[in-house]
């Protein structure tokens, strides 16, 4: 997991470079983006938002992910139900392990991944410019329930 000071500090620096305002309701969306680990859906964001922005609308909180994400600040995770959660701590293309039961999302270290990235590259001749690569199955925890 990134800094999540730094990571608000990046984002910041990038709505300055392209001369965005930064609202007390962005600042507020990009500190919850900066600082989480669980991907949280565009919903759980608003509602962490209307804690102290109650007048904040839900359409204010997709236009902020959307301009973060169109800037580069922002990993979206789109789900075949049509659901989608972001990641504003590691905005950049990594794997995940998702559990079937609870949705948890979790951000595996896995340093054969470039080699991979690479080897691909190599084998196939294509430019990658970007991946995905998630893992699907039950939790720890779940896995205790089930027992």
């Amino acid at each position: 997991m990134a800094d999540p000071d730094k990571r608000l500090d990046q984002m910041l620096t990038k709505l300055r470079e392209n001369d965005l305002r930064i609202t007390p309701q962005r600042l507020a969306v990009l500190k919850i983006l900066a600082k989480s680990q669980g991907h949280p859906t565009v919903e759980r964001i608003y509602d962490q938002v209307r804690i102290d922005f109650p007048t904040t609308s839900l359409a204010t909180v997709y236009k902020c992910i959307l301009m973060m994400k169109n800037l580069g600040e922002v990993l979206e995770i789109g789900f075949a139900d049509g659901s989608n959660r972001y990641d504003g701590n590691r905005p950049h293309p990594h794997p995940h392990l998702i559990c079937n039961c609870c949705k948890r999302i979790i951000d595996p270290d896995l340093a054969s991944l470039s080699a991979m990235t690479l080897e691909l590259s190599k084998e196939t001749g294509y430019r990658i410019e970007s991946h995905r690569l998630d893992f699907f199955g039950v939790c720890p925890e779940c896995q205790s329930k089930e027992k």
